[in-house]
């Protein structure tokens, strides 16, 4: 097998992208983001970005649209491609890091699929319903979606209506058929349950002490529309709450270290099912030596 592309994945708080930054260096890389929330300017306490992290390695996919856009798949495949396809053709190494598994399993299954419609009807009659109800629907579509980055309402809804589109639409499948990526080597960093819990809550302290209600504060008075931060979900949803009089400090501070926690363990769900899929990850502990993880990966890339 001859590898083309690395892609770095993981739980949130497992530190992927100091590793990817590593690896890239290492190769000659340059970093494609595959978090669905990064692309947004000015969300970036909330996001993780970490930018001082990358120094003179070049990142794309990262603050490409205003707060308060509404990216979706379409758009993250045909960036990733176009991205892909720039870094090889200049003799670099593409190196996708990032822990949305919708994104890195559609890239790897090649999906192609048509820019969704809103779909006003469909949106009315689900309007009614909780979060779970939503989330069970979606489940029982039996189609590929990611129920790991859907944690609020809005999210839910429009996830429905893209699954709902293909159903209607059999033509559209059949245009979506995939060619499947077979010259990608996909790193997975693992990390153990209470590690990762650790790693959450020290995370979610340091942001917090480092303006991250400020942040969401400032982006409502450009702005944003507070509805439009809570359909991020998670940092966004829970201090977009807080910030406009709806809970108090430590309900945002409880609620969403749960809710932080509860995403971690089902991204790790989405990760063991892409295993079961097909699609092979090779783990590397999150706490193996800096120098060691990158040799670990440089030479499975190029044996």
């Amino acid at each position: 097998m001859r590898y083309s592309t690395v892609i770095i994945t993981g739980p949130t708080a497992s530190g992927k992208t100091a590793r990817a930054v590593d690896v890239a260096r290492a190769l000659g890389g340059e970093i494609i983001s595959a978090d669905s929330r990064q692309i947004y300017r000015g969300m970036d306490l909330g996001t993780g970005k970490d930018l001082d992290e990358y120094g003179d390695v070049p990142y794309h996919l990262i603050d490409i649209r205003p707060a308060g856009y509404k990216y979706n798949l379409y758009e993250f495949l045909r960036d990733c491609r176009a991205a892909v396809a720039d870094i090889i053709g200049r003799g670099r190494v593409p190196v996708i890091c990032g822990g949305t598994g919708l994104y890195v399993e559609s890239y790897l299954k090649g999906l192609s699929l048509h820019e969704v419609p809103e779909n006003r009807e469909l949106r009315e009659s689900l309007a009614g319903l909780s979060l779970d109800e939503l989330t069970r629907r979606l489940e029982a579509m039996k189609t590929l979606h990611n129920t790991t980055d859907v944690d609020t309402a809005k999210r839910a809804i429009r996830a429905i209506e893209i699954q709902q589109y293909y159903l209607d639409h059999p033509e559209a499948a059949r245009d979506a058929e995939p060619h499947p990526v077979t010259d990608a080597l996909v790193i997975g960093v693992e990390i153990d349950r209470e590690a990762r819990r650790n790693r959450i809550a020290a995370r979610l302290k340091a942001r917090l002490d480092a303006g991250m209600i400020d942040e969401v504060s400032r982006l409502i008075d450009s702005g944003v529309a507070p509805d439009d931060l809570i359909y991020y979900g998670l940092e966004y949803k829970f201090i977009t709450l807080y910030v406009t009089g709806r809970i108090t400090r430590r309900e945002m501070e409880e609620g969403l270290l749960i809710a932080i926690h509860q995403f971690a363990k089902r991204q790790m769900t989405w990760f063991r099912g892409m295993e079961h899929r097909g699609f092979p990850i090779h783990w590397l502990p999150y706490d193996m030596p800096a120098d060691e993880f990158t040799s670990r990966i440089v030479k499975m890339f190029r044996s």
